[in-house]
Parts: structure tokens; C-alpha cells; sequence
């Protein structure tokens, strides 16, 4: 994490009608309401999480 790469997640559809583990994922990256941008570390960890529910997230690049 020297290297201070970072990713912009935004969330653009909203997790109200989506299974319980979606939602906690959405908590957990930071995202509360519908087009907030939040920026964490580019890590495997935070991929991982973006992978799991691409349909609600997108990456600003």
C-alpha cells in the first residue's frame, strides 16, 4: 500500500431490493445514499468486494 493507489466506487442503484450480504457490502465500502463516490485503496480486499456485486457499483475512473 506504498504505492497510494486508490479507487472511486460510486453507487449507482440502490441495494433496498437486494439479499442482506449485498447490503452489508454497500455499508461496508462507505456508500449510504444513491450517486455518493467514496475513494479506498486498491486493494484485493476492496476488488473483492466490488466483484460481488457489480450491478450496484461503478468504477470512476
Amino acid at each position: 500500500m506504498a504505492d497510494g493507489k486508490t479507487i472511486k466506487i460510486k453507487l449507482v442503484r440502490s441495494p433496498i431490493c437486494t439479499p442482506t450480504k449485498h447490503k452489508v457490502i454497500v455499508e461496508s465500502l462507505g456508500l449510504k445514499t444513491m450517486n455518493r463516490t467514496v475513494t479506498r485503496p486498491d486493494t484485493p480486499g476492496f476488488r473483492g468486494m466490488v466483484a460481488k456485486i457489480p450491478h450496484l457499483l461503478k468504477i470512476v475512473e
